[in-house]
């Protein structure tokens, strides 16, 4: 008996997925859900479109090194900023989580927006719930296969141009429009837009909940980061068990039944298909469609709202829910001073960046008159919007002297230039090296200035000072030979 069993729980394991139906519902949650995802998506397709300041409005220009984001520019220094962001958005989903479990799963994760927009266009060729399992069941006819056809269709057109807009925020989408009409897109584009395509035909046509249930590593993890305080979808087992059907208007109670008549309504709204009262399961991505269908059947059988609802643990067993806990302040002090700093190193960064680096060829030379001289190669970052000329000028080096070819450094918005720079002094008292401060100014805009450190290297005036010196001894050497 026992070898029998375990026959049947080897081969439970590779049964084939059963497909998902999901029920459409109406209902408030399903109407933000509604709101949130079509938001989502015009936010989507239809800012790549847009345009500020003759940039598209978001535009990660690779090639050119250049990524443009609200009217504001930034190079690869500015990396930084990206990783900023990144863990701005893992504590806000951390923070969002404590407080209200899953509603990014539910109304803002790609996954959930696009596998809603699959399953509208399947409605529209292929009807509501029971006529599509209906319709699978049947042999091939010809309703089945322009039914069939008219949904691969729409499918593959809304994957194609998400791969489009996807692409379109890296090459310029007019131009990238352009190109794909002329058929002369470039292999990398080529690729990226079928890839990112069908990426999304597989997994919102036909992996759906699978990607949630198998695939996303915030299902594993999303039990760290609940308690007893965190909201969550819950069914009242108090006062729906036990269940059962019955007539409405009957005196139930009498009959030692719930308030839930086990329609089942819950378990074919659910998009990953799982039964909510059966508690709380990994699998639930906080959609509240199973709220919507129980809240319909309690006003036809005029129960009270509420059976299947949003709420706490310590809720449902009779404790007050705390908003503010330990967990909660702790993500939202240290999120908020992100946000804050963020904010303002966004506001106050430096629009003109140097970057200098000595010439390795020799430590100095010595001019006809008497002069050290040092050369340094100069980068000069302009992440303004606006294109600027730059004069060059020294600090901590008395009488200094300094050239450039030419004299004012053009350099265009959003670019880099370089510019080779030649720095003269008279010889120092003591030999060796000295720091210095080369600082390069916008002619046009005196408050946009960038300080670099740099070091000077120079003869001793006292010659057996120089050569006694520890601190120069080795420059001395290099100049004797």
């Amino acid at each position: 008996m026992s070898s029998v069993v375990e026959h049947v729980a080897s081969d439970a394991l590779y049964v084939a997925q059963q497909k998902v139906y999901p029920r459409e519902v109406t209902g408030r949650f399903r109407r933000l859900r509604t709101i949130a995802a079509t938001s989502l998506l015009g936010i989507f397709y239809g800012m790549a479109w847009l345009q500020w300041q003759g940039h598209q409005v978001v535009l990660f220009d690779l090639p050119a090194r250049k990524f443009y984001i609200f009217g504001l520019t930034f190079l690869p220094q500015d990396f930084f900023f990206l990783t900023w962001l990144l863990i701005l958005a893992a504590l806000s989903l951390f923070f969002v989580t404590a407080l209200a479990g899953r509603l990014w799963c539910g109304y803002a994760c790609p996954q959930t927006v696009w596998t809603d927009a699959f399953v509208w266009l399947e409605r529209i060729t292929e009807g509501k719930r029971a006529q599509r399992m209906k319709l699978d069941k049947a042999p091939w006819s010809v309703n089945k296969a322009w039914r069939k056809t008219a949904k691969q269709i729409l499918w593959i057109s809304l994957a194609l141009y998400t791969g489009f807009t996807f692409v379109g925020y890296f090459t310029p989408i007019r131009l990238l429009l352009a190109e794909i009409i002329h058929v002369d897109t470039g292999p990398w584009e080529t690729f990226w837009v079928l890839f990112y395509g069908a990426a999304t035909y597989g997994n919102a046509g036909y992996l759906r909940e699978q990607v949630c249930k198998y695939m996303c590593p915030y299902a594993r993890f999303q039990s760290a980061m609940f308690d007893k305080h965190t909201l969550i979808i819950t069914y009242d087992a108090d006062r729906g068990e036990p269940r059962g059907s019955r007539g409405r208007g009957l005196g139930y109670k009498a009959e030692g039944l719930g308030d839930c008549i086990d329609c089942t309504l819950c378990v074919q709204a659910c998009p990953t298909g799982i039964d909510i009262r059966k508690g709380l399961q990994y699998e639930c991505i906080a959609c509240a469609a199973c709220i919507d269908a129980c809240d319909s059947v309690m006003d036809k059988m005029k129960y009270q709202r509420g059976l299947v609802r949003y709420s706490t643990q310590a809720a449902v067993e009779g404790n007050a829910p705390h908003v503010l806990r330990p967990r909660t302040l702790i993500y939202g002090l240290i999120l908020g001073a992100l946000f804050v700093g963020f904010v303002y190193a966004i506001t106050h960064r430096d629009l003109v960046q140097t970057d200098v680096l000595r010439d390795r060829n020799a430590l100095y030379r010595e001019l006809d008159d008497g002069r050290i001289e040092n050369v340094y190669a100069v980068r000069v970052i302009n992440k303004d919007d606006r294109p600027h000329d730059f004069r060059f000028s020294v600090e901590q080096l008395p009488n200094a002297q300094v050239e450039s070819d030419p004299v004012l450094v053009h350099v265009a918005a959003a670019t880099v230039a370089s510019v080779a720079l030649r720095v003269s002094a008279a010889p120092l008292a003591n030999g060796g090296g000295h720091d210095i401060r080369i600082i390069a100014t916008a002619s046009d805009a005196p408050q946009l200035r960038a300080v670099s450190k740099a070091r000077f290297f120079s003869l001793a005036v006292d010659a057996e000072h120089t050569r006694g010196s520890d601190d120069f001894g080795d420059f001395h050497e290099q100049r004797r030979h």
